[in-house]
């Protein structure tokens, strides 16, 4: 079950970074998924996995980053990785945590 004070902090900390950032978030959504931690749309909307409920907020932090990047940069390259690492640091060892999961 989604406990829903933890859904409503995981939101504010989505908004609080698509400011940061200067992203239009149209649609924000937190439920069950399968194979990922999250996905986006040109559109705007954003979907991420209810299970990043239960990891800790730098985690968050990684996969909220790493998907509002993609309404500037729809890849993994250089320019990404740059982005990355100007708002996260050292991102890598946060991805390779997730991974492990």
């Amino acid at each position: 079950m989604i406990d829903p004070v933890r859904k409503q902090a995981f939101k504010r900390r989505v908004y609080e970074w698509a400011d940061k950032l200067d992203v239009q978030v149209v649609w924000l959504g937190v439920r069950t998924m399968r194979n990922k931690w999250a996905s986006c749309s040109t559109q705007g909307h954003l979907n991420f996995s209810s299970d990043l409920l239960d990891l800790r907020q730098e985690l968050w932090d990684y996969v909220i980053v790493h998907e509002l990047l993609h309404f500037f940069v729809p890849n993994h390259g250089k320019l990404w990785k740059s982005l990355m690492r100007a708002h996260l640091g050292d991102y890598e060892a946060y991805e390779a945590e997730l991974r492990a999961k």
